[in-house]
């Protein structure tokens, strides 16, 4: 595939990862379907780590927090799912992390934020306020939805922030991919078990077809995302792979039957436009 491609597969990438969402959101069982995801994810790392050189010692601590973040990502995601609509929780979610990983930058790290990048952050808040806001102001009953979903996107951006210094210490990147998903894997599967423990065993044995799927979509969806970052311009293919967001708006609207409404879909919008501001002005 040439550079020209990098759009195309991109946005593959980007409609794969809301539909593997899709998934865990629409399973009955979705602690579950997690587990038999990260059962795939074991075997390609396991299978990966055979072929690739090792990440090295100083890659182990980020590899560990790696795993216990998205262990914590995945579980909440699940509950998230199971308190609100997917075309609602996946945006803010999506939506959050970017803005996370900015302020982080800033107060954390003591790099002060260009002008642009304040205003994209605003933007970003304001599409998020607006998907909070859908259906009126938020009851009691919502803010345990919403809070999993904000939840989601704090850990989303923690990990994101961990994997970007994990490879950079890596002896092989290649090394460090393939034992994150090894790592990633087993923690999040060890987690259903402890949680789910003479149950899951059934339970894994029931839509399987959904949880090996989804698995599958969520490799090749992060492989298409690797390639294009080797011959594509970063910020691009960043703000391009957050039209996820409003794919997941459309997904919840014309698959799961979700109230779409005006205000879901300009707020969805308004968190990608936000996103698209903030690569660009780095």
């Amino acid at each position: 595939m040439t550079q020209g491609a990098v759009p195309v597969v991109v946005l593959a990438a980007a409609l794969l990862h809301a539909v593997w969402n899709a998934l865990v959101h629409g399973v009955r069982d979705r602690t579950a379907g997690l587990a038999q995801m990260n059962l795939v994810f074991v075997a390609f790392g396991a299978v990966f780590a055979l072929f690739v050189p090792p990440p090295g010692t100083a890659a182990l601590p980020y590899l560990l927090a790696s795993a216990a973040l998205q262990t914590g990502y995945q579980l909440l995601l699940a509950r998230a799912y199971g308190l609100g609509d997917f075309g609602q929780m996946y945006p803010i979610a999506r939506g959050t992390s970017p803005a996370v990983v900015a302020l982080l930058a800033a107060t954390v790290l003591h790099r002060p934020l260009p002008a642009g990048q304040v205003a994209a952050v605003a933007v970003i808040s304001l599409g998020l306020a607006g998907l909070t806001l859908v259906g009126g102001r938020p009851g009691r009953a919502q803010l345990p939805a919403i809070t999993a979903a904000l939840g989601n996107g704090v850990l989303i951006a923690g990990y994101t922030v961990v994997d970007a210094g994990g490879v950079r210490v890596a002896d092989s990147a290649a090394g460090y991919i393939a034992w994150m998903f090894l790592l990633q894997g087993a923690a999040v599967f060890a987690a259903v078990a402890v949680v789910r423990r003479r149950d899951l065993w059934p339970a894994l044995c029931e839509g399987r077809a959904v949880g090996l799927g989804g698995g599958l979509m969520s490799l090749t969806a992060y492989g298409l995302v690797v390639w294009a970052q080797t011959v594509g311009d970063l910020p691009t293919i960043a703000a391009l792979r957050e039209t996820s967001i409003v794919i997941a708006a459309l997904i919840g609207a014309l698959v799961l039957r979700e109230r779409l409404g005006g205000l879901r879909l300009a707020a969805s919008a308004t968190v990608l436009t936000g996103i698209a501001l903030l690569e660009f002005a780095h």
